[in-house]
């Protein structure tokens, strides 16, 4: 079978910019997991049904999907590290718009903009921190990463904190901290415009050397494109409908339920940095393999437990799964290592994409049958991880 891989290189890793990377990824995205730990409260103020608290997912997930594809191939033409900024002020104007929202359609707008700020922020992050990776990609991208995972945790947190006590006009607050992530990126943008500067013509150009047809090629991205819609299927019930399964079926109050679903994010964080790592060990095939198979007994258990074993289970399947979007992208990035911007793009665009479509599916279908058995059914998600047998070997 085919080895996937590249060539290593004598530069180290430019932890600096990998750092601030990450810190930047903290900063934005408690922002978007604020919405989703909200939506038990949006729901009751605006006399929402399941239905319509999926579209909010959709139009968050919709505006980001399809711009980012675009966004990463323009990337790859001309790099405009400056961009994330831009990107941040987007996402300022969605959080202060969801902050005074007087109706359902002002959130939804104020959810696309917050899309739109993702969609500029993680192609040219993802090609930055390929180009200060250095051969280590699964350090550089699970160091980006876990930025990202651990502020997708806190947003929950935070939302039972401040924003439930203190209503919906309270997100208002946390434009200081877009602000602080939107001088970050200008410093982050400066070095790297720099480094990039300093390199000769041409200097980091990959081509590809897996020696596959570009048959073989499209097949495997295929296949990552299905491994994507398992991992963040499942994971789009638990980041729109974990708080409703606990509160129907334990009768649990909102802030409780808020705390077990930042435990299931904030698990992630180290789930994404220790896949990333032993990635460049064993190789990407494996930790997709044990990533999304390796969760599907934990996640057929889950809806037959009790309250404790439930919160237990859901951090074991956070942390196992954690790792694989990371391997799944550098895989992607390394069948077409030309083009990094575009397949960050296409592959971070689809992962919010499928959870936005998966969202509203599952939001209808718990309309229909209850949000219990939504996640019995979304249990059997982890078992398409079985087609990563059909991937090139990665090298290691």
């Amino acid at each position: 079978m085919t080895t996937l891989s590249l060539p290593a290189t004598e530069r180290r890793p430019l932890i600096p910019i990998l750092v601030a990377l990450s810190v930047a990824h903290l900063l934005s995205d408690p922002l978007q997991s604020m919405i989703p730990a909200l939506y038990p409260l949006i729901k009751e103020t605006y006399r929402l049904d399941f239905m319509q608290v999926g579209l909010i997912t959709l139009a968050f997930q919709v505006t980001s999907s399809l711009l980012q594809p675009l966004l990463g191939y323009l990337t790859d033409k001309r790099p405009w590290p400056y961009a994330m900024v831009a990107g941040m002020g987007a996402t300022l104007v969605g959080l202060l718009t969801l902050a005074f929202a007087a109706s359902y359609a002002m959130v939804l707008i104020a959810a696309a903009l917050v899309g739109l700020g993702s969609a500029v922020f993680h192609p040219e992050a993802t090609l930055m921190a390929r180009h200060a990776a250095a051969g280590r990609q699964g350090l550089a991208q699970g160091l980006f990463q876990v930025g990202g995972h651990a502020g997708y945790a806190i947003g929950p947190l935070l939302a039972a904190a401040i924003v439930v006590p203190r209503g919906q006009a309270s997100l208002a607050w946390f434009s200081i901290v877009v602000l602080i992530a939107m001088v970050l990126m200008s410093w982050t943008a400066s070095r790297y415009s720099a480094f990039r500067r300093s390199q000769p013509k041409g200097h980091g150009e990959e081509i590809a050397r897996h020696g596959l047809s570009r048959g073989r090629v499209l097949f495997a991205m295929a296949i990552l494109v299905l491994l994507l819609v398992s991992k963040n299927g499942y994971n789009a019930a638990f980041t729109s409908y974990y708080t409703f399964y606990l509160i129907t079926r334990f009768e649990i109050t909102l802030q409780l339920s808020q705390i077990m679903l930042f435990a299931y994010l904030a698990v992630s964080t180290f789930g994404v940095i220790i896949g990333g790592m032993v990635g460049d060990r064993i190789g990407r095939d494996r930790v997709i393999w044990l990533s999304i198979v390796g969760s599907l007994p934990f996640a057929l258990l889950l809806p037959h437990a009790d309250l404790f074993w439930t919160g237990v289970l859901s951090v074991i399947i956070s942390f196992v799964m954690a790792s694989a979007f990371s391997a799944i992208l550098i895989s992607a990035i390394d069948l077409v290592p030309h083009r990094v911007g575009l397949v960050g793009g296409l592959f971070y665009g689809l992962s919010f994409g499928l959870a936005g479509i998966a969202a509203a599916v599952l939001g209808a279908l718990a309309d229909r049958v209850g949000i219990v058995e939504v996640f019995r059914i979304c249990a059997w998600l982890p078992a398409l991880g079985l087609l990563t047998f059909l991937l090139p070997k990665s090298g290691r």
